[in-house]
């Protein structure tokens, strides 16, 4: 079971907290499998200042903080309308990034943020749910699959000047 948690909207005033937690999380998960020189310019340029000011004050879409003894355990990020990182389906929210930090995984808190998303969705009277998931991210792939979301089609994510291959999933949220 999860332990106590706070979630926190993101507001501009967060954004070296979103910075942080964004790289590390990022290069966390997908570090060991990239080469530097591609980390470096995919963190340097995902996860600028301006860019996630922009991303911030973008009304279509939300940052969370999930919050463990008043540290930032991990992040969601949720999108909507012209927003998404493209049209998957109709009526739907995108679910951009969900991390958190590797000392906070499997204890419940990735369920708490997916959970969070899919409220959000259902608040928003959406019909489905999407995400972007690597090819070799396989305990997410997991995760997902256990929660609902099937496979529909793929496409490309690029790290630094690495094209990779994304599976799009799709959970849709009935009634």
């Amino acid at each position: 079971m999860s332990q106590a948690y706070k979630i926190k909207e993101v507001t501009v005033a967060d954004i070296k907290d979103l910075q942080r937690i964004s790289c590390e999380t990022f290069s966390e998960t997908f570090g060991s499998q990239n080469s530097s020189e591609n980390m470096e310019k995919f963190l340097d340029k995902a996860y600028a200042e301006e860019k996630l000011k922009a991303e911030i004050e973008n009304q279509n879409s939300n940052f969370y903080f999930l919050i463990v003894n008043n540290q930032v355990a991990g992040y969601l990020k949720v999108n909507e309308g012209d927003a998404q990182t493209e049209q998957v389906t109709d009526n739907a929210l995108e679910v951009e990034r969900i991390y958190l930090k590797q000392g906070f995984q499997h204890q419940g808190l990735g369920l708490v943020l997916i959970k969070l998303a899919e409220e959000l969705a259902r608040k928003k009277d959406k019909a489905n749910m999407w995400l972007g998931v690597w090819e070799k991210n396989y305990k997410a792939q997991a995760f997902y699959k256990k929660d609902g979301f099937k496979r529909v089609s793929q496409h490309t994510f690029v790290v630094g000047d690495d094209p990779q291959t994304d599976f799009i999933l799709v959970k849709g949220l009935k009634k």
